[in-house]
Order: C-alpha cells, then sequence, then structure tokens
C-alpha cells in the first residue's frame, strides 16, 4: 500500500497549487510537536486553499491514509504527529475574513496566531479572551481543535464557548457549515439526504434517550469543571433544547471543539468575543514555603475576583536562573519560595484595584500561609506573566536525559476537590519516588503536573505508563477531567473510556464512524488510539551517539543533548507583530523549515541516526535546513529552553565543510580581516574597484555577492595605527577608572572614525585607555565555520588579557558581534577556560559600561550639549540576546534634551555575511522589511538613526538610503 502511495505523490504534487513535500529533511522536522512522540509522516502538505484540501482528502479516501492537520505545532498530547499527511495551514490560511464589531464576532481561517488576532482587534475594542502559554504563535485552527483555555478561563470561559459558527469540508469532500440551530431546523437537518444530514441523524438517535444522557452526565467530569476536553463532548450537546427544555441552540461547534481534526477539516471559524477587560490592575504574588500552602490559599484567593490566579513552583523558578531574557522577569521573587501563586485583579478605577489587592493581601496575611505578598504593577505585572508563560519552554533547560514528561500534565478537578486531589496526587508521586512539577492554572483547579523521567530508557518508558494509569484512576475518582485544556492526542486518549466510561466511549466511536468512515482524519487520536507508550521521540535503550566536536558543548553534555533541549514549543514561531527577534528567517518564509525549532529537530535526527562509521554532520540535508539560520542568537535568549542554534550551526559548518571543502567565498568572508589589512595599504584603488558599477558587478559575480548589495569601504588608516602614532602618548591624569579597548576588526579597518569617537568620547569622560596588541576576534571566522582558526583566535586572545583584566580594569569593545565572542563562542572555544570565563565577567559593549557608570553617578547629563535631537535606536541582535538594550536607550537619553525610542525591529537582516551572499540576499531585505525599514522611512529626516552593529547600519543603508550612527558617535558629538 505504501509503495502505491508513493507512487502517486508526485500526481498528487502536480494537482495542488499549494506544496507537497515527502523528502527525508522536511519528514522529519514534521515528525514531532510539543510532545514526547515522534512518527514519520508520509508527506507535508501547504494548500493554499479549499480546492487544495479537498484533493487531500480524495486523495486520502482514494489511498487508505489519514490526514494530520496543523497550525502551530505546540500539541503536547501529540495530535500533530502521524503516518500520514501532514496538512499544515499555518502558512497559507491565515486571513481575517471580517469583523462585526456592534455583534462582537469575528470570522478567521485557522491559521491565524491569537495574539495577532488580538492585535487587529484592539481597535475595535473587543478580544479573544481564551490565553495560552503559546499565545504568541500558537493559532485559532488549533485552539478550536484542543479547546484550549489558557490563563483567563476563571473570567471568560474557554475556546468551545466561544465557537459560534464552523465552516468545514468533510470526509466525502462536501461542505458543511456548522452553527446554531433550534429545534425545527435541527430537525430539517436530519432531512438532508447527504452526510451533513446523516450526521445530524447520528446524534439524534445516540442521545435521544434519558438513559443514555443520565449516563453521559454521570460518567463524564463533573459539569463545574470548565476546563474539560475527555474525547468529545457529547455532555455539552445532550444539555441543548433539541433534547430538552433549555434556553440553548444545538450546535454542532460544542462536538467539533476539541475533537483534535479528528472529524471534519475547518477553513472558517466565526468567534464570539469579549470587551476589552479593564484597563487598571494589581499583581499579588504571593510566595509560599510549599505547594500545600499554596494550593490551601487558592481557595481563599478565588474568593476575590481574579482574572487570573497560576501558580509556579521551585522547579520552575530554579530553571528561569540559567535564562537570560527570564532573568529579568523573576526580579519579584523573594527569597526561594517553593510556589508562588500571581494573583491579577482588574478595574475601570487604580483606586479599586489597589484597594482589591488590600483586601487579599490582607486576607492572605490572615490565613497566615504565605510568606511574602509581593505587589506588581504595568509592566511588572507583563514581566511575572512572561515567566509563567515561559514555564513549558523552560523545563527544556533541565541538563540531561531526564526532562519533564508531559502525560498527566492536563488534569483538572472541582476547586472544592482540589486541595485533596493534589495532595494525593503527592503522595502517589512520592511512591514513585518522583518530584513532581506543579505549575499554571492553580484557580482553575488545574496544574501542569509533571513528573521527571528518562524517556530514553524502557524502565522509566514503563513508569510513564504506571503513572498515567494511576493518575487517571485518581482523576476519575474526583469526577475530573484528565484533558483540561492541552487534549487527548496520543498520551491520553487510551483512557478516554475510563473517564468517561465504555457505553459513553460507544457512542463517541460510532460518531466518528458516521463523520470519517474511513478514518482519513487524523488517526490514532481520541478513539481507536495509538498505544501510549510506543512511537516515543527517542528509542528505548538506544547506545547514545559518542558525537566529536571542536568547540566544548559540556554544558548540555555534548552537542546531541543541546538539539534535544528543544521540546517543539515553538516560541520561535512567533510574527514579528509581536515584537523580539527570533526566528527572522523563518518570519520571512514563514517555512516550518526555517524555524529554530526545525533546525533543532534536524540535528537530532541526523546526528543520531547516521552509522557509527560515518561523519554524523555530514549530511545535505543539514547543510539545507541551516542554510537560512543568521546567527542572530535570539534562540540564546528568546527559547525558553536555550536552543543555541548559532553555536551549533557553526559546528556543522566546521565538520561538514572539513569533509566537503571550504569554497572560496567562505574563505574570503572568514579571512576577511587579513584581506581588509592588505586592502588599507591601497584603500583608494580598492574602494574605487567597490564602488564602480563595472568593476563592482565583476566582484560580486566571482565571489556569489548579490548584485543589489554595496560593498564596505576601507579606511585609509587603520585604528591600530592612529593609536600606535598618537594615542598611546595621551595621558590622563585625573580618570575615574582605567579601561582596555578591545579594537575588533571591523572598528580597525571598515569604521575606524566609529573607534576615534569611542576613544574621544572615553577619554572626553576621564576613562584612561589602555590598548594592547591582541588578535581579531574570530567572528567572522567562526560565523563561516572556520573553528580550528577561531579557536587560534580565543586562545591568543585569552592569554593576552587573562591577566590583565579585572573589575577594576574591564574590558570594553564598540562592535556588538565582536566584544560578545568574549562572553560567548571563548567559552567554548579557547583552551583556557578558567581564563576565557574570568574575562567574560569583566568584558562590555560600551553601551553597557556607561551605563553602568552612569548609574553609578560617574556620567552625568552636565557633561553633554543640550541641543534637542530625537533619536530612533535599532540594537543588534548579539546585544539584545547577551546583554540589554536598555543600556543604549538609557546613554542616549542622558543628554538633557536628547529623546530617544527603540525601535522594535528584531534582527535586520544582515547578519554579517549572510545579506551579501546573492542567494541569501531576497530573505535579507524581507527579514529588514519585517519591522526595522518601514520605521525608519517614517521617521523624519531630522531624527538621528542609532545602530551599533556594522552589519546594521550597511543593512539600514542599503534598504532605506538613511545614515546610521554609531551611539558613541552621537555622545561624542553631544561632549561638551
Amino acid at each position: 500500500m505504501i509503495k502505491s502511495v508513493f507512487s502517486h505523490l508526485q500526481a498528487l504534487h502536480n494537482t495542488l497549487d499549494g506544496e507537497l513535500f515527502y523528502d527525508d529533511l522536511m519528514k522529519s522536522i514534521y515528525a514531532t510537536d510539543a510532545s514526547v512522540y515522534r512518527r514519520l509522516p508520509l508527506a507535508v502538505a501547504y494548500p493554499k486553499h479549499d480546492a487544495d484540501l479537498k484533493v487531500l482528502i480524495a486523495f486520502a479516501n482514494s489511498n487508505d491514509i489519514t490526514l494530520i492537520p496543523r497550525t502551530a505545532g505546540t500539541s503536547l498530547a501529540g495530535q500533530c504527529v502521524g503516518d500520514g499527511i501532514i496538512v499544515d495551514v499555518s502558512k497559507h490560511f491565515t486571513e481575517i475574513i471580517s469583523i462585526n464589531k456592534d455583534a462582537r464576532t469575528v470570522t478567521v481561517q485557522p491559521g491565524i496566531v491569537r495574539d495577532f488576532l488580538n492585535l487587529q482587534l484592539k481597535p475595535y475594542g473587543l478580544f479573544f479572551a481564551p490565553d495560552t502559554s503559546t499565545s504568541n504563535r500558537c493559532m485559532i485552527g488549533g485552539m478550536v481543535g484542543n479547546n484550549s483555555s489558557g490563563t483567563t478561563s476563571i473570567q471568560y470561559g474557554v475556546t468551545r464557548d466561544k465557537v459560534i459558527e464552523l465552516k468545514t469540508i468533510l470526509s466525502d469532500g462536501s461542505d458543511a457549515v456548522f452553527g446554531n440551530l433550534t429545534p425545527e431546523e435541527f430537525l430539517k437537518k436530519t432531512a438532508l439526504s447527504n452526510l451533513e444530514g446523516r450526521l445530524y441523524n447520528t446524534i439524534f438517535n445516540e442521545l435521544k434517550l434519558d438513559t443514555v444522557r443520565s449516563q453521559i452526565h454521570k460518567e463524564f467530569p463533573k459539569p463545574e469543571i470548565h476546563r474539560r476536553n475527555t474525547g468529545y463532548a457529547i455532555d455539552k450537546l445532550v444539555d441543548c433544547s433539541v433534547f430538552k427544555e433549555s434556553s440553548k441552540p444545538f450546535n454542532m461547534c460544542n462536538l467539533l471543539a476539541g475533537s483534535e481534526g479528528t472529524l471534519a477539516f475547518s477553513t472558517e471559524i466565526t468567534l464570539k468575543l469579549d470587551v476589552l477587560p479593564p484597563t487598571e490592575r494589581v499583581m499579588v504574588a504571593a510566595h509560599f514555603k510549599s505547594v500545600e500552602d499554596a494550593l490551601v490559599a487558592t481557595t481563599t484567593c478565588m474568593q476575590h475576583h481574579l482574572y487570573l490566579c497560576e501558580m509556579m513552583d521551585k522547579t520552575i523558578l530554579d530553571c528561569t536562573k540559567n535564562n537570560l531574557k527570564q532573568q529579568e522577569n523573576r526580579q519579584f521573587v523573594v527569597g526561594d519560595p517553593e510556589a508562588i501563586l500571581m494573583c491579577e485583579l482588574k478595574s475601570n478605577s487604580i483606586t479599586d484595584v489597589k484597594l482589591q489587592a488590600e483586601a487579599l493581601v490582607n486576607a492572605l496575611q490572615v490565613e497566615g500561609l504565605s510568606y511574602a505578598n509581593a505587589v506588581l504593577l504595568d509592566d511588572d505585572i507583563d514581566k511575572a506573566i512572561e515567566l509563567r508563560k515561559a514555564g513549558l519552554g523552560l523545563l527544556g533547560n533541565i541538563i540531561g536525559d531526564k526532562k519533564s514528561a508531559a502525560c498527566i500534565e492536563d488534569t483538572a478537578v472541582a476547586l472544592p476537590d482540589f486541595a485533596n486531589y493534589i495532595n494525593e496526587f503527592t503522595a502517589l508521586m512520592k511512591g514513585y519516588n518522583q518530584k513532581a512539577i506543579y505549575y499554571a492554572h492553580a484557580g482553575a483547579g488545574e496544574l501542569h503536573l509533571r513528573p521527571i523521567l528518562n524517556l530514553k530508557l524502557s524502565k522509566d518508558v514503563v513508569l510513564f505508563r504506571k503513572i498515567t494509569t494511576d493518575v487517571a484512576h485518581l482523576v476519575k475518582k474526583y469526577g475530573g477531567s484528565m484533558s483540561g485544556e492541552h487534549g487527548d492526542g496520543i498520551v491520553r486518549a487510551e483512557f478516554i473510556p475510563l473517564m468517561i466510561g465504555e457505553a459513553n466511549y460507544d457512542i463517541i466511536r460510532r460518531i466518528k464512524t458516521v463523520f470519517d468512515p474511513k478514518n482519513i482524519f487524523n488517526a490514532g487520536k481520541i478513539v481507536d488510539a495509538f498505544p501510549m507508550d510506543e512511537g516515543l521521540r527517542y528509542v528505548p535503550d538506544r547506545k547514545e551517539p559518542e558525537i566529536k566536536t571542536l568547540m566544548d558543548f559540556s554544558a548540555s553534555e555534548g552537542i546531541l543533548r543541546q538539539a534535544e533541549k528543544c521540546n517543539g514549543s515553538g516560541d520561535c514561531r512567533k510574527p514579528p507583530e509581536l515584537g523580539g527577534t527570533m526566528c527572522p528567517s523563518y518570519r520571512a518564509t514563514r517555512n516550518e523549515k526555517d524555524s529554530t525549532r526545525a533546525r533543532a529537530n534536524a540535528l537530532r535526527e541526523f546526528l543520531t541516526n547516521t552509522g557509527a562509521d560515518k561523519n554524523p554532520f555530514n549530511h545535505e540535508e543539514l547543510k539545507d535546513i541551516l542554510d537560512l539560520c543568521l546567527s542572530c542568537k535570539a534562540c540564546l535568549n528568546e527559547c525558553p529552553s536555550t536552543v543555541d542554534i548559532s553555536t551549533m550551526k557553526a559546528e556543522f559548518l566546521y565538520q561538514y565543510q572539513k569533509e566537503n571543502g571550504f569554497s572560496l567565498r567562505s574563505k574570503l568572508f572568514a579571512h576577511n580581516n587579513k584581506i581588509n589589512e592588505l586592502s588599507t595599504h591601497v584603500s583608494g584603488i580598492t574602494n574605487f574597484f567597490f564602488t564602480t558599477k563595472f568593476t563592482s558587478d565583476i566582484i560580486k559575480k566571482t565571489f556569489g555577492i548579490a548584485e543589489k548589495r554595496s560593498m564596505p569601504l576601507v579606511s585609509s588608516k587603520s585604528l591600530n595605527k592612529y593609536i600606535q602614532n598618537t594615542d598611546n602618548k595621551v595621558v590622563v591624569e585625573k580618570y575615574i577608572k582605567s579601561i582596555y579597548f578591545f579594537v575588533d576588526e571591523f572598528t580597525n579597518l571598515l569604521d575606524t572614525q566609529i573607534g576615534l569617537d569611542a576613544i574621544a568620547l572615553l577619554r572626553g569622560l576621564n576613562y584612561e585607555l589602555r590598548f594592547v596588541k591582541h588578535d581579531e576576534s574570530g567572528r567572522a571566522l567562526i560565523s563561516k565555520g572556520f573553528l580550528d582558526h577561531a579557536k587560534v583566535c580565543a586562545t591568543n586572545n585569552v592569554n593576552i588579557y587573562k591577566d590583565l583584566i579585572s573589575k577594576e580594569a574591564p574590558l570594553i569593545g564598540v562592535e556588538p558581534s565582536a566584544i560578545f565572542t568574549f562572553k560567548d563562542e571563548y567559552l567554548m572555544l579557547a583552551e583556557d577556560k578558567e581564563g576565557a570565563r574570568k574575562i567574560a565577567k569583566h568584558t562590555f559593549l560600551i553601551e553597557d559600561f556607561l551605563f553602568s557608570e552612569m548609574e553609578k553617578g560617574h556620567i552625568r547629563a552636565s557633561q553633554f550639549k543640550t541641543d534637542e535631537k530625537t533619536i530612533k535606536i535599532h540594537s543588534h541582535c548579539h546585544q539584545k540576546a547577551m546583554s540589554n538594550q536598555l543600556s543604549t536607550f538609557k546613554i542616549l537619553n542622558l543628554p538633557v534634551n536628547y529623546k530617544a525610542t527603540i525601535i522594535p525591529s528584531g534582527c535586520c537582516g544582515m547578519a554579517g555575511s549572510f545579506g551579501y551572499e546573492k542567494e541569501h540576499y531576497e530573505v535579507s531585505m524581507a527579514v529588514g522589511e519585517q519591522t526595522l525599514f518601514p520605521a525608519i522611512r517614517k521617521a523624519k529626516e531630522q531624527v538621528v538613526i542609532a545602530a551599533n552593529g556594522t552589519s546594521c547600519r550597511h543593512q539600514i543603508k542599503d534598504g532605506t538610503n538613511r545614515e546610521a550612527l554609531h551611539p558613541v558617535t552621537i555622545l561624542r558629538r553631544a561632549l561638551l
């Protein structure tokens, strides 16, 4: 059968207007989602429109295969993996079709991102309320499929409550629109002589008896548990006006919401919206010495009018300590709590909401269980919420093969049962010698409970099943839901008969059969499920591959485990409108292949499955998938699991090119410093060749440089020459501090004036500068994979500086990509690791240093002119990843009449040599067009554009024809 299907895939590819892939690379990156499962699909489709979906449905029916619908692929239960064709609608089904402000509804395609939708709804004073932790990349289709809930459910309900109408394609390829029906309209539907009519007939005949409805109410989770997604929601259908005296209309959407794409394919979704919540808010973060105390206090907290009641335990909080981005967000944490309850209150009156917060704090103090009650306002609330939302990804930071396993993380019980349930759960876990993780939706009676297991070992796979089974029985005891919001998928579908009763399970099986007689929609989920302990991401008891690398990946226990840290949460898929940088190439192409997650998946797949006698890096597929990685380092910061693809790409390029050879262009870019050193002696001739179209075109064509890209000009004299001839003779008699100034290769030979500005600025601010002869940073060598050469640079520079650099005499640089090598790659390259760590601790980007001195009062506004200037700041990606834009913002706002703002620009798209290369030029410019270029074009001519990266300034010039200045140049010009 499979052989026959393969013979038809090419024909299917030619039939679709969209795309179809069935190569090993694409199949491998779609083999997993955010769950513990791995199933290699037959193919991956990107349909463009409904007609493509109907072609796929016809193909599935003819060839007895299944279609697995997918949006962002962040499902935790295995809903998005399978053996058939993955149907990814996240690229083309992304439209907002209509907004009806008066009716408070919106109609969208399934691939619209939840937070992006709310950005478009905000001007109407409306929003789609369900708010998952993945809200900046998850999509409405997936939220409907899973009946997602999120942090807001205690006020606004769940996705099922918001779905008014679904336009669908049924398993026979026919169209059907499902919405509210009166009993009379329902009766008319049963008279239809098509599949839609058979669906209504089946539903009526299955649920019409009082005894059946009574059986459903008895066995399904308690009705007061609003977070519930166990099986198909026939318990919602039996309460409508078709079956009893009720004001509730019948709506098939209640069944389809939470059906995980197993019944029909939704193409348009109409949602009920809510008025934007009150604007004034306060959060009380109650700290506890035990999870048990926090659970007891939850009941007290929920007696107040909360909009959010979330828990984080010590395991989650400890993970935040190792994440650069989240360190800033955890500033509200007092001491070392075992659990924190985050309770948000809202009102249209700041006075009222503060009184509400005071009442809550008083109630907590009377109860006496919390040892600290931090009161948060404004941005601090957003930071705390972001910290909680990062929980899933942060769990990937656990080093080694033991990970938090998603299997029992979705249980929900009625709030009065909550403390008792968790106490029994904790006792159960102790019996397995497990200290589980507790976090998320305490106020809704649901905590994301996770055991820590090594699913590479068969003994822990056995435990995986045992724990899930025992917890299922415990949940049933309390009349709870095994699947609160994450769905059944593969991991919990086996337990549906237990959770809803065998008779009710037989009903939903029959409903599935009528909807989908040939099982073409997401087979193996909800009914006739795949075994929950098979098809796991790792083969149990495998022999762990030994992969030798030049860089030191010991912090992650090797490069493979660094890739395995990616748990599929998909933070790399957020669109540019929602801020951040990751992942610039995905944002440009909207292809999963170009996401950080896909690269990690591919590295895991190919490094794991290469034969022991072969170079594990020698795969064209890895070269292909890493090709569009800009090495922006955003994944080091914005990925909660800190999956650093940039460093792994450098290692890959070294290992791959060692076997396959280095191209002339790669050699040119890698060794551009040495070439530029020679060019400075004949800078006039070099720059003539670079700027004259005829000679420039020849150079570009010869070396594969984009025709439209301008060439960088070489300085007539290097900064080092100036220093040797002049600056080493300068003596500052009264100085605040001595600084070692790192003359990077870009500032030395291309941006010499910026180096001179930096020296003048620092001396003008009363700092003594020290210069020593040193090697280049090696940034270009690292980015092109010349790691053996880069290792020499790193080792040389560490040996030069390790006995010179200290808190009293720090190392300062002006080019982010160069100076941050000391704080990043040198720790993995230099021979003397201890020396490298010592230097890294006292190495600073110049803006970071100036800001820290400003905070100490050493640098004052009175040292600068009072002219008025408006400045727009674009910061280098490496600064965003390894430091903070705040420093640049603060120092450029120091002069009295300077008004500087940060452009929320993400990556500029240049990324060193990336933007020069002809095959990358279009993507490079597309990245710039996402946010940066439009923002600069909107800026008035007198507005100063600040950019601290040499590549960024070049990209801004090529993309907008505006000159950008380094912040030190702006400040040097402002110096009195």
